[in-house]
């Protein structure tokens, strides 16, 4: 599911949803990506792990046995690497030149396994009662500071969003700022099939916790969406002498 680009988690939702950079520097492992040879937080990235009989294939929660190596790219920049042959050349150095089979519709199948880990985070936040569902339940708890991180369906209306945003910015003390809360690259259909509800359209969660753990399922879907700013016209497509520490179990 193919969603226009997205404005970025604004910096208050990042605030409320991620710790700083440099804290997270601090408390979060790094990896680097083999394609750009940039190092990042490991939660930023994505990893790929193999297959016994060679075949690649994302690994969101960076839980199959093995060797794995790790991606922090945007979609369009993967498709164009696989194109390209940068990805094959990457993997096989990743790797150690084993046999590889990359399918042709991995960067879908990347997108797919981010998705759903975006639906799987947000119904365990069900389950542990810290999302608050229905707009007039959000917009009074929201008004009291009580909503850490404010989401929308990305077919909410205009003036639905517009309410809601607006208590949001009244409970933190925000009036004025125009801070609004985050459209997913999710419709109220997938929202409401993820969460067994009928007809979900706006979100909140309740905690700094919450938000920062769909804060981080958020980041990595929208940073594999839309890009994350780890490459740029400029950046090598590889760096083969960054590539030898790219394996990661």
């Amino acid at each position: 599911m193919r969603t226009p680009p997205n404005e970025r988690l604004t910096s208050d939702i990042a605030d409320a949803s991620q710790p700083r950079k440099s804290e997270r520097a601090k408390s979060c492992p790094e990896r680097r990506c083999i394609l750009t040879g940039e190092t990042q937080p490991r939660e930023d990235l994505v990893r790929l792990a193999i297959s016994p009989d060679g075949l690649v294939l994302p690994d969101p929660a960076a839980k199959a046995p093995g060797r794995g190596a790790w991606i922090g790219v945007s979609r369009a920049e993967l498709e164009a690497a696989l194109a390209k042959g940068h990805l094959k050349g990457a993997l096989a150095r990743a790797f150690k030149g084993g046999a590889l089979d990359i399918p042709a519709d991995l960067p879908q199948m990347i997108e797919d396994a981010l998705l759903r880990s975006l639906r799987d985070r947000l119904g365990l936040e069900l389950r542990a009662g810290s999302l608050v569902m229905g707009s007039d339940r959000i917009a009074e708890q929201a008004r009291t500071g009580r909503i850490a991180l404010l989401l929308h369906a990305a077919d909410a209306s205009e003036d639905g969003r517009k309410k809601l945003d607006q208590a949001w910015r009244v409970g933190r003390d925000a009036e004025g700022s125009g801070e609004r809360g985050h459209v997913l690259p999710l419709d109220r259909a997938a929202l409401s099939v993820a969460l067994g509800r009928d007809n979900v359209v706006h979100l909140g969660l309740a905690d700094a916790r919450s938000a920062q753990r769909v804060g981080v399922a958020l980041q990595r879907l929208e940073n594999y969406l839309h890009g994350s700013g780890l490459a740029d016209e400029g950046h090598p497509a590889a760096d083969t002498n960054a590539l030898d520490d790219e394996l990661n179990a």
